[in-house]
């Protein structure tokens, strides 16, 4: 697969998942030993499924765009942002009505045609705020 054909595929699949919440296309992205590492978690391809479920549940009409991706091997970068209202429970929190956006980035490593390993990076302290819940400790 090319730089190009890889950036086509993530930029597809992203918009299905994330956009759509048509999460089974991820199983033609990633591999069957993918692991998501990232805000002190390790999830697999059917525990990241399941948090883009959770997600869009709590925010239906949730967006993320693709700011920026670069490809070099077998290695991607993935700038991007997400924004949606918060219309139903979420962690816990009972729905805001709030409309919050965050953003962050992500660095996949490829074998062969699959992603097997992001690192994602983001401020879950954003979304948070966003929410209007400042965690104990923060300033205002």
């Amino acid at each position: 697969m090319t730089a190009r054909e890889r950036e086509a595929t993530i930029r597809s699949a992203w918009a299905a998942a994330w956009d759509r919440g048509d999460v089974e296309v991820l199983d033609e992205l990633l591999g069957a030993d993918y692991r998501r590492i990232g805000d002190g978690h390790v999830r697999d391809r059917e525990q990241f499924k399941a948090t883009i479920r959770d997600t869009r549940a709590a925010f239906p009409e949730l967006v993320t765009t693709i700011d920026e991706i670069l490809v070099d091997g077998d290695r991607a970068a993935i700038r991007w942002h997400s924004a949606g209202t918060h219309e139903h429970r979420y962690l816990g929190v009972p729905a805001t009505g709030r409309r919050v956006a965050v953003s962050g980035a992500t660095f996949a490593r490829f074998v062969d045609d699959r992603i097997v390993e992001e690192h994602v990076t983001w401020d879950p302290r954003a979304l948070l705020a966003g929410l209007g819940i400042h965690p104990i400790g923060q300033d205002r």
